[in-house]
C-alpha cells in the first residue's frame, strides 16, 4: 500500500532534518524538537504532542529505533516497529517532521539540529533521570531551551501492555 505523499515528506533523515531546522531558523521560525519511543502510540502521546507544537513554528520528533527501545525497555520491545511508529507519528496535524535514531540518547542530534526548544514529557521523576542534567546541558550548550510538559496521568505504553497481558 501507497502512503499518502504529504505523509511520506514527514519523515525524513536525521540530514535532511538538519537541513529543515537550519532553513526554518534562517526564516525566523521557532524550531521545537521532542524524543520518544512512541511504542504503542496512545492520547498521552498525542497531548503531549499538541502542546509542543504551541511552543513553536515547526515540531520535529525523533522516535527511537527499535535496537534503540530494546536497550531501553527490554528484550520484548518495542512492539510496533519503528517505520511504523514513524507512520503513524506522521500522520498527527501537530507533527511537522518525524526521524528515527540509533543513539541512546539525544546528544549527537541535538547538536546537529540546534531546536530553539526541545520538549521532554514526563512527572516529576524525570528531574532525578541519571540523562536529564547533561540532556539539558547539550540542550543549552547549543543555543536552545529546555522545556518539561506535565505526564497525561495514567496514560503509557507500558500500563497499555500491562492491562493487556492481565486479559
Amino acid at each position: 500500500m501507497k502512503r499518502d505523499s504529504l505523509q511520506a515528506n514527514k519523515i525524513c533523515t536525521l540530514r535532511e532534518i538538519e537541513k529543515i531546522a537550519a532553513g526554518a531558523r534562517r526564516e525566523g521560525k521557532r524550531v521545537v524538537t521532542t524524543n520518544g519511543c512512541f511504542d504503542i502510540l496512545h492520547v498521552g502521546h498525542v497531548r503531549n504532542l499538541k502542546t509542543a507544537k504551541t511552543l513553536g513554528d515547526i515540531l520535529i520528533v525523533g522516535i527511537n529505533s527499535d535496537a534503540s527501545v530494546r536497550k531501553h525497555k527490554g528484550p520484548s520491545r518495542p512492539i510496533i516497529p519503528a517505520r511504523e511508529r514513524a507512520e503513524m507519528l506522521a500522520s498527527l496535524a501537530s507533527v511537522d517532521h518525524v526521524f528515527i535514531f540509533s543513539g541512546r540518547t539525544i546528544f549527537s542530534w541535538v547538536k546537529k539540529i540546534k531546536p530553539n526548544i526541545h520538549v521532554k514529557g514526563g512527572g516529576a521523576d524525570i528531574l532525578a533521570h541519571p540523562d536529564f542534567s547533561p540532556q539539558k546541558k547539550v540542550i543549552e550548550e547549543n543555543g536552545g531551551k529546555l522545556v518539561l510538559i506535565p505526564h497525561v496521568k495514567g496514560k503509557s505504553t507500558s500500563q497499555i501492555i500491562q492491562k493487556i497481558l492481565k486479559i
